[in-house]
């Protein structure tokens, strides 16, 4: 099209009520790894009157691979005339991905609004459009069913794009146990030097993990991948006396970084246990905090994961039974259950106080009083996150559709259709950074008011392992 006749399009647009602009068309490769077919989303379009940053192609990237579509992202440059040879090169060490003859002019009628810029790629590259017509041909198909295929998901995104209102639901993400637990491998690094080793993921989000990793830990499944001698860190989850015994067996020197509420949990199961009691364990099977408890009075613990599993228990003594339960579970599941083994075991007895964690319960009641405002609710954590899972249910149960992202690239704006009231938290385990990303990417889909909902301020904090404080040198 060229500078001229996309600049004439984009005078001619009449916009009227419309909420955001998309711009697809056909582009040449910059980048040598990109193939004819190839999806290109343009984070940003370069022209000679300037760059255009588009922070919404997050969104679109969601969306073609909600539809199995994959695509690459970054910038394209927009030139007037068909570039080859060193002058490509030079635009290929810019760190462009793609050269188009449009967008940068056809995005001046945007005008503010939401902008999306998406290409798929005709020719690579290495090679000349003009002296290879026949794989320009070639290119120029596959080029247009790829065109074809991402199209339903820019309709998605235009059609998410607009105005509106979100809910932050309070207190949210990390509490005092995540707080204290990172701090540890931090402080154990500024302190001993890296590596760091980690049995498990210190607590259960990719980017804590991520993060910490860039620092020097080393996260493992298993003490037997740590070197004998070495320093590891006890995830915030907890272990059994099992992997303290093989710890000790392997002169690892040990910082605990688990959290006091579970660790609170396993003085319980060990009491218990002592006192002849048999133990009911509500929790999920796998989970690092329930094979910590276990471990604890192996032969007096019975796992149940949900009320359905109460018809099978068989016990020998009726009449001396407790139960305990996983500090990060749903508050009205566990009651539900609870209920049921009263109703089965009417000497059942419990914890002297409740073993959900605070923060939990915190992060489920700010849910609950918000989830029946919202058209939709993103819950932020990491999949293997058993209290962030559990803020998705809670609010289902409220009549509210929810999702878990890791972060605002898992949003796929389909869920953002028709939703004009989004409410949004973070399980303990994520970052508040995480909260902003997320508002700042909904805000590239249209203007965006946030308000706050606080149902609670939390003050809980933990004190550190004695060998990692301030006042006390190693």
């Amino acid at each position: 099209m060229g500078r001229a006749k996309a600049a004439r399009a984009a005078a001619s647009l009449e916009l009227g009520s419309s909420r955001a602009v998309a711009i697809a068309g056909f582009c040449g490769a910059l980048d040598p790894s990109l193939r004819p077919g190839d999806v290109v989303v343009a984070t940003e379009v370069r022209g000679p009157d300037g760059v255009r940053k588009l922070p919404s192609s997050t969104m679109l990237l969601a969306a073609l691979a909600g539809r199995g579509i994959a695509a690459r992202s970054g910038p394209i440059v927009s030139v007037d005339h068909v570039v080859s040879g060193n002058e490509r090169l030079a635009l290929a060490d810019t760190g462009a991905l793609a050269v188009d003859m449009e967008s940068a002019w056809l995005a001046t009628a945007s005008d503010g609004r939401p902008l999306a810029v998406l290409r798929t790629v005709v020719d690579v590259a290495g090679r000349d459009l003009r002296t290879h017509p026949l794989a320009t041909a070639t290119g120029g198909v596959k080029a247009y069913r790829s065109l074809s295929r991402a199209a339903p998901a820019l309709e998605t995104w235009a059609a998410a794009a607009g105005p509106r209102r979100v809910l932050l639901a309070g207190p949210r993400s990390f509490c005092a146990g995540v707080e204290r637990a990172i701090e540890i491998v931090e402080r154990a690094l500024d302190r001993y030097g890296p590596p760091v080793f980690v049995r498990k993921q210190i607590v259960h989000n990719v980017h804590v993990v991520r993060d910490l990793e860039q620092r020097g830990a080393v996260f493992v499944d298993e003490l037997g991948e740590v070197p004998e001698g070495a320093l590891v860190v006890f995830s915030a989850h907890g272990v059994s006396p099992q992997v303290r015994d093989e710890a000790a067996e392997r002169t690892l020197r040990v910082i605990d970084a688990t959290c006091p509420l579970v660790t609170k949990v396993h003085a319980e199961a060990k009491r218990f246990a002592k006192a002849g009691y048999t133990i009911f364990l509500i929790g999920h099977d796998g989970h690092e905090e329930v094979e910590g408890t276990t471990g604890e009075a192996p032969e007096a613990i019975r796992l149940v994961e949900e009320h359905d599993d109460l018809e099978q228990l068989a016990i020998e003594n009726p009449g001396k039974v407790a139960y305990l339960t996983q500090t990060t579970l749903a508050v009205d599941e566990v009651n539900t259950v609870v209920e049921g083994l009263r109703g089965r075991f009417p000497s059942l007895s419990g914890p002297g106080s409740e073993d959900i964690c605070y923060a939990t319960q915190n992060r489920q009641d700010a849910v609950k009083a918000l989830a029946r405002e919202c058209d939709l609710l993103l819950v932020i954590g990491s999949e293997n996150s058993s209290n962030s899972q559990r803020l998705v249910e809670v609010a289902e149960r409220e009549g509210c559709r929810a999702r878990l992202v890791d972060d605002e690239t898992g949003i796929d704006p389909a869920w953002l259709v028709d939703a004009c009231t989004v409410g949004l938290t973070a399980g303990a385990s994520a970052a508040e950074v995480l909260v902003e990303r997320v508002i700042e990417a909904l805000g590239d889909l249209g203007p965006v008011e946030v308000e706050e909902r606080q149902v609670i301020t939390e003050s809980m904090r933990f004190t550190l392992p004695v060998e990692l404080r301030s006042d006390v040198r190693g």
